[in-house]
């Protein structure tokens, strides 16, 4: 493509060089870039590409677009100033690969909890209701049957592009999309059209990255002031701040609750560890998912639905057969009944939802035993919270090695064990050896015991110094069992 139809309503600050040149590729990783490239400088939190233009132009780029010009030009070489290039570049990718979001129907989910569920279960349900569908998630990016690995909750701008062009090429009619909170910041969805937005909660998280809670809320916010009024916004109203995130959004404004007002209403009837008995807008519903998290998540998808002009009947009855998505809430039985639960809950508020959720399906004298840990290089603020949380709620505690990454495993679990309140001393133990740490729960454990491994669920490796090794909670848990 003609580099001056890549730049179309892009704001330059500068342009020095030809811009009828043809583009092939548009990189933002010097160690990509071909001959005939536009590379694309952004300034990172720890690295900052503006300190490779030289080594792209080396390796055949024709074009750079920046945000600070070199001091020295290369006469060969078009340069693109622009004040923020991570933005430009989204916008870029979006004409290079002539706006596959507007061919197809983008709905993106945003939110601390629930954004992978939500989203499967659309594509799910969509896959259903007869269209071809694309997944954009943690877990996988997918085409119908198709599986792409994923690396990022919401990938850069122009493998989103790329991703979409090829979902459209392919006869996608809707695509389902997690949008991270990162990726407003960073502005890998600058560029995107989106036909509706769902908001699930909010909760402590990323404060890592984000440094305050207030930034965190703005940058979800960030997601619904994008929306054109074209789009709806679904927010969950529960949630105190499901209104804030409606604050300023051109879009439709749309709610559901299972105890406020809302445009789409919910009510709890009944659960069980074998599945969730509802009430939607007057309608009662049998579900194989688990637990009033997934009341919510239910819900959401519901109202996205019909906001998308689904029959609700039709969308009712399907989701009513639909298996909760990989690592949510998944359980793995023994022989004798031991009742094991792989659940990726990594945030305190979500630990705490599906203890709850375990805490009132539990019968007599069932013990709860949680396995978890905390990643490393993540937010070392929740470590302690979670390890409490884990504590009061449960019979018996292995604090144990999550994604250690680049961190010392032994520091995490010291930090997690801070959290432990001096009564729970005795019903808690470290194990640093996440094997190990499952091991020991299924010795303690009786027939008809609970034991939840929390923190990885669909994930199948343990990232250690970089190495990512095969790990996979459930495996252990049927090794462990027997099975």
């Amino acid at each position: 493509m003609i580099l001056s139809e890549i730049l179309y309503k892009i704001s330059l600050q500068a342009v020095s060089g030809k811009t009828d040149i043809e583009i092939n590729k548009i990189v933002f990783d010097s160690r990509q870039v071909e001959k005939g490239s536009l590379f694309v400088a952004i300034g990172g939190t720890q690295v900052d590409g503006h300190q490779f233009i030289g080594k792209a132009i080396d390796l055949g780029a024709s074009a750079i677009l920046c945000e600070h010009l070199p001091e020295t030009l290369n006469e060969a070489i078009t340069y693109i100033q622009v004040e923020n290039s991570a933005r430009a570049m989204g916008f870029a990718a979006a004409n290079f690969y002539q706006h596959p979001s507007k061919k197809l129907k983008l709905v993106g989910v945003t939110g601390t909890n629930g954004k992978t569920s939500i989203a499967t279960l659309l594509f799910r349900l969509f896959r259903r209701l007869g269209y071809r569908c694309g997944l954009l998630s943690t877990v996988q990016n997918q085409i119908d049957d198709d599986i792409i690995p994923s690396t990022h909750t919401t990938p850069d701008s122009v493998k989103i592009n790329e991703l979409l062009a090829d979902m459209y090429q392919k006869g996608v009619t809707y695509c389902f999309m997690e949008v991270s909170s990162h990726s407003v910041v960073q502005e890998r969805i600058a560029g995107l059209h989106f036909v509706g937005g769902i908001f699930t909660n909010i909760t402590h998280d990323h404060l890592d990255f984000h440094g305050t809670f207030d930034n965190y809320l703005k940058a979800k916010k960030g997601f619904f002031d994008q929306l054109p009024a074209s789009a709806f916004a679904l927010v969950n109203t529960d949630d105190k701040n499901g209104k804030i995130m409606l604050q300023n959004t051109a879009a439709r404004k749309e709610t559901y609750s299972l105890k406020n007002i809302g445009t789409f209403k919910g009510k709890v009837l009944a659960c069980s560890l074998f599945g969730l008995q509802m009430e939607i807008d007057n309608k009662e519903v049998w579900f194989k998912l688990i637990g009033s998290f997934n009341a919510y998540n239910l819900l959401g998808v519901y109202g996205a639905a019909v906001l998308l002009g689904e029959d609700s009947d039709e969308v009712l009855m399907q989701l009513s057969d639909i298996q909760p998505p990989a690592g949510r809430f998944e359980q793995v039985v023994s022989k004798n009944n031991i009742v094991g639960i792989v659940d990726y809950a990594h945030t305190p508020d979500a630990l705490k939802n599906v203890l709850e959720t375990i805490v009132d399906l539990r019968e007599g004298n069932q013990q709860i035993i949680t396995v978890v840990g905390c990643g490393g290089n993540r937010d070392a603020t929740k470590r302690p919270i979670m390890a409490e949380i884990a504590c009061k709620m449960s019979d018996k505690v292995i604090l144990t090695s999550d994604n250690p990454r680049n961190e010392e495993p032994l520091d995490i679990l010291a930090e997690m064990q801070k959290g432990v309140p001096a009564i729970h001393f005795k019903k808690t133990q470290t194990i640093e050896d996440r094997h190990e740490a499952i091991l020991a729960a299924v010795k303690m454990a009786k027939p008809e015991d609970i034991i939840l491994v929390a923190g990885k669920g669909h994930e199948t490796y343990q990232e250690i110094k970089g190495i990512k090794h095969h790990f996979d909670d459930k495996e252990v848990l049927k090794e462990a069992f027997g099975d």
